[in-house]
């Protein structure tokens, strides 16, 4: 099966699925929802819901691993973790989409990180924590934020210099085969925001390093590796990132917007009949590019609650996800943002990376927007609206048209292809914030081997802009 899916495909994601499919998956019989694709496989079927279904299949394989818990196990979790938790609450909170689930053979099953997303999102849970200190990291990292604010309006903006090292390393049983291993490990685009971009060491002598300014950047090797095998590789690079003041009257336009950046780009840029309806709604009558910019941001930040969600690759039309259901992370709120961009005709782009402060280094996605005469801007809906959660005012705002400056971008577009490329599907096909790898007969998966960031040095530098 692993040979019938490619990148290429994923613009069929468009086609619907067949009702009797749709709903044998979501009652969670996926084995007879396979059948059933194999069944119309041999008929003589539409070219376009071929792919269709060999990608569902291809999906409907990978669904149900995330979601681990039964409810007995989820409410033991729980009630370990908070004071006074019933079965009710628990129910409750997988009613508002707090707790993400599915049915697998028709029995519900908690994603592996729904108690994270609960703390996460659940800021009036705190008080009943039986350990305070699991969120004490949350309250480190906004502080920082808002002093971080502080200092980009008071100097202009800021500036870092950082050593981060990341890696993937192979499990006991993958990386013991015998066979050749095809790595590709993100590294940072030069581009932007990004400046000074070094590769200083790696554990394997690289195949091919894409240009610096690739949209998906990556250093690629291979190897016949030992058990439990690291590839790794270190780089640096500088981030300065300027502060706009948007009520000023001019502006420092850097480069033009191109007009690929107004376009649909199936199958998550869509301009379907929904999200054309919700912006409408958002921007109302409003003619001025940066106000109908804002309004989207505002529409996004005070109606969507985050969450984390399942795999990209296993949905199907991540926009519409977040509109529909008012939830999602950190990509499908860029993505939505870029979406309703496009159809308001505000040219929008993608970039994603690493999250990299002091404190934490995680993966992250954001979005640009182009208005005159400031040129390219800076939308974080994510932190955005975690600010106005929160009540943080001066954050919500500054996420509007600023960003800070710890940022790695490793991606300036969305499901953009490797270089060199994957023979088969990618682990993630849109995005690439940690690393891939294969054989050469067929696929690894996440579960056969694991990947870190490492925040080797940080310092403050000035800042160039």
């Amino acid at each position: 099966m692993g040979d019938q899916v490619r990148h290429s495909d994923l613009w069929y994601l468009t086609t619907g699925l067949p009702e009797d499919i749709e709903k044998l998956k979501w009652y969670g019989d996926f084995d007879r929802a396979e059948k059933v694709i194999n069944m119309r496989l041999e008929k003589d079927i539409p070219e376009a819901l071929r792919k269709r279904l060999e990608l569902e299949r291809w999906m409907l394989r990978r669904l149900p691993q995330e979601y681990v818990y039964t409810e007995k196990e989820a409410l033991e979790q729980l009630q370990d973790t908070l004071t006074g938790v019933t079965e009710r609450e628990l129910e409750q909170l997988r009613d508002e989409g707090a707790a993400e689930w599915i049915y697998v053979r028709g029995q519900v099953r908690y994603k592996d990180n729904f108690l994270e997303n609960i703390l996460k999102t659940r800021t009036e849970l705190w008080p009943r924590l039986k350990d305070p200190s699991r969120v004490e990291g949350r309250i480190r990292g906004n502080r920082l934020l808002d002093e971080t604010i502080g200092a980009m309006k008071e100097k202009g903006g800021l500036a870092y210099r950082m050593r981060v090292r990341v890696c993937l390393k192979m499990d006991k049983g993958a990386g013991d085969t015998g066979k050749l291993v095809k790595v590709h490990l993100p590294v940072p685009v030069e581009q932007g925001q990004m400046k000074h971009v070094k590769l200083l060491e790696t554990s394997v002598e690289p195949v091919c390093v894409a240009p610096a300014d690739y949209p998906q950047r990556t250093v690629y090797m291979e190897a016949v590796p030992q058990r439990e095998q690291e590839f790794w590789v270190e780089y640096e690079l500088e981030n300065h990132t300027g502060y706009v003041d948007l009520e000023r009257e001019s502006g420092r336009r850097e480069e033009t917007a191109c007009t690929r950046f107004t376009q649909e780009q199936p199958p998550h840029i869509c301009f379907t009949p929904y999200l054309r309806n919700l912006t409408e709604q958002a921007v109302g009558g409003e003619t001025d590019p940066l106000k109908r910019a804002r309004k989207i941001y505002d529409y996004i930040t005070t109606h969507v609650m985050y969450s984390f969600v399942r795999q990209y690759s296993t949905i199907a039309n991540l926009p519409e996800y977040m509109a529909a259901g008012l939830k999602g992370d950190c990509g499908i709120y860029a993505l939505l943002f870029i979406n309703m961009c496009r159809i308001a005709e505000i040219p929008a782009r993608w970039q994603s990376g690493l999250y990299a402060t002091p404190l934490d280094i995680g993966c992250h996605d954001w979005a640009q927007f182009y208005v005159e005469p400031f040129g390219w801007l800076y939308a974080d809906c994510s932190f955005g609206g975690a600010a106005y959660r929160a009540g943080a005012m001066e954050r919500w705002n500054f996420y509007f048209g600023n960003l800070d400056p710890f940022r790695i971008v490793l991606c300036t577009e969305f499901q953009h292809e490797f270089q060199p490329s994957k023979t088969f599907m990618r682990e993630d096909p849109y995005d690439n914030q940690v690393g891939e790898a294969e054989y050469e007969d067929r696929e690894l998966e996440s579960g056969e081997y694991s990947t870190m960031q490492q925040v080797v040095e940080m310092e403050e530098i000035p800042l160039e802009i």
